[in-house]
């Protein structure tokens, strides 16, 4: 629910009041409106006995707006001229629209920016807008249409579309270590990603490591501790998507070829209490395609 009826005026009071603030008079913004002048006079009643403010005030022969009416007349019109837009593009492209959705800024980078030309060239009526958001929120209170998840099925209110787990790989600078083995890896400082707290012990344990985890760096963005690793500062463990750009152009090398999947799925989430809309309707489609047909590369030095 977006707000209580009672601060949800009808349509025709709205048409009534920015008619009369436009063209100052009642009698004008009824031949305009095709009413009569007591029917635009009674909206303008109806409409400031439900603000609880008055709107206008009369001044002679004329109909003039109050501080408060300057106020609200501006907001009316902004919202009529919104909603009739909506209207027609509803009316004219009905499967087109917006497509408002928050990203995680890696796998938004470099899993789904490189790909979204593909869905703008089979999709041209719908528009995706990108913002980032490293946490759930809460979809009632946003204007987004749908996130990018990491983790589990564990977004409040929202459905879920599993898209891929999340496979690691272990990189460094080139004149740091190369094919390197266990202990030559657990010798190095490592670097930490926030949301992967354990990371490394699995990626350790898978091949076979028993000793202690190295202590190392701490970062809240897989960017940030890229670029660590290619300054020399240690060996990081980057998801295969995040880490293919950075070993094509020689900025980091494999520190092993050995790779482990975190525990967590991306996940396309979506508010459940909401109808779906055509765009969502498309951007999901085709996500699915992407992720059944372009499996992940393991990377390749």
């Amino acid at each position: 629910m977006i707000a209580p009826r009672r601060f949800l005026p009808s349509t025709g009071a709205l048409m009534a009041f920015e008619a009369v603030a436009r063209l100052g008079s009642a009698t004008a913004a009824a031949q305009e409106l095709s009413l009569t002048q007591s029917g635009v006079s009674r909206q303008l009643r109806s409409l400031e006995t439900q603000i609880g403010a008055a709107l206008v005030q009369r001044e002679g022969r004329a109909l003039v707006l109050t501080p408060v009416g300057r106020e609200y007349a501006r907001s009316v019109r902004e919202i009529l001229h919104r909603l009739a837009a909506a209207s027609v593009a509803a009316r004219t492209n009905p499967d087109g629209g917006t497509l408002n959705l928050a990203i995680l800024p890696a796998f938004g980078m470099h899993w789904l920016a490189p790909r979204l030309q593909d869905f703008a060239r089979t999709h041209p009526e719908v528009t995706v807008n990108l913002s980032t958001r490293l946490a759930p929120f809460d979809f009632r209170a946003s204007r987004f249409d749908a996130a990018i998840h990491f983790g589990r099925e564990d977004w409040p209110g929202a459905d879920h579309l599993s898209l891929m787990p999340e496979t690691v790989v272990p990189v460094c600078a080139p004149d740091l270590l190369q094919q390197a083995s266990t202990a030559q890896i657990a010798a190095q400082p490592l670097l930490h990603l926030e949301t992967r707290p354990k990371g490394w012990a699995r990626w350790l344990a898978a091949q076979g490591w028993t000793g202690d985890l190295p202590p190392g760096m701490q970062f809240d963005q897989f960017s940030t501790m890229a670029q660590a690793a290619i300054h020399g500062m240690g060996v990081a463990l980057l998801p295969t998507f995040v880490a293919q750009p950075y070993l094509d152009s020689g900025q980091l090398a494999l520190a092993s070829v050995q790779t482990s999947e975190s525990i967590g799925t991306y996940y396309l989430v979506w508010p459940s209490e909401r109808a779906t809309q055509a765009p969502l309707r498309s951007f999901r489609s085709w996500l699915t395609e992407q992720t059944r047909n372009s499996p992940e590369p393991m990377p390749r030095a």
